[in-house]
């Protein structure tokens, strides 16, 4: 949340102008029963998980042995957005928002295998990009506060079914075709001479397991299922920048 004031408190004015009134840009914007727009922005992907821990694996010929894989995402991978709106309105503070968006983006993830070991004599590391292109359908419910001048703050939130594009490669970890999230953000309508710019920060997390677990039996290499199976289960979250123009 601090994160969040400090994102947007460039754009509310000081103490000291907030009684000054000014002239007002697109006064009956708002009235409209119904606008549209465009989106830019970008976003930030992030997948929770446990570790399985330590792993029975049986051979071909039978025989058993352990292993212990542990996986993390070290790094947050910056992604690009872009996308179209339409805002219907409910009333004098509400309005309802669809905006349909592509979501372009990667989690990069460290697999650390502590029964195996390099030449080094220490653990065996593998990384992995994965990325990720999502289409997104996200329906909220947006809350305004009152106009002042050329500003007006809000906060929204809904739901957010996607669709993840991404194809089925020789990858050690793959996600679901279909996934849902839930989000909250805030953001601020500034009203210009010719448009309506609208800067929101939102945060997405995932309502169910995003791992696809039927990927492992899908690789050609068996050696990798046992990375595969090293987590469960994984929930996906987003941070999104978004620049509305309406």
């Amino acid at each position: 949340m601090l994160l969040a004031l400090l994102a947007f408190s460039p754009f509310f004015p000081s103490t000291s102008n907030a009684q000054e009134r000014r002239p007002q840009y697109k006064p009956y914007i708002d009235l409209r029963p119904m606008h549209f727009g465009i989106l830019v922005g970008f976003n930030m992907q992030d997948i929770e998980f446990q570790n399985v821990g330590p792993q029975l694996i049986k051979t071909e010929d039978g025989t058993e042995y352990g292993e212990t894989v542990l996986c993390d995402q070290d790094n947050w991978n910056p992604g690009f957005s872009v996308g179209v709106l339409a805002d219907v309105r409910l009333g004098k503070h509400f309005s309802a928002r669809l905006s349909p968006a592509m979501h372009f983006g990667a989690k990069h993830l460290t697999f650390l295998n502590l029964t195996r070991r390099n030449e080094d004599n220490q653990p065996l590391l593998q990384t992995q990009d994965l990325k990720n292109t999502y289409i997104s359908f996200p329906l909220g419910l947006k809350f305004s506060a009152e106009r002042f001048n050329n500003h007006r703050p809000y906060l929204i939130a809904g739901l957010n079914p996607m669709i993840n594009l991404s194809g089925k490669a020789q990858d050690n970890i793959q996600l679901k075709r279909y996934d849902t999230m839930i989000e909250v953000g805030l953001g601020c309508d500034f009203y210009l001479p010719f448009f309506k710019l609208i800067p929101e920060l939102k945060f997405s997390y995932s309502l169910i397991d995003a791992i696809d677990y039927d990927h492992a039996e899908e690789l050609t290499d068996i050696n990798k299922r046992v990375y595969s199976h090293s987590v469960t289960p994984g929930r996906s979250k987003m941070i999104t920048l978004t620049f509305y123009f309406e």
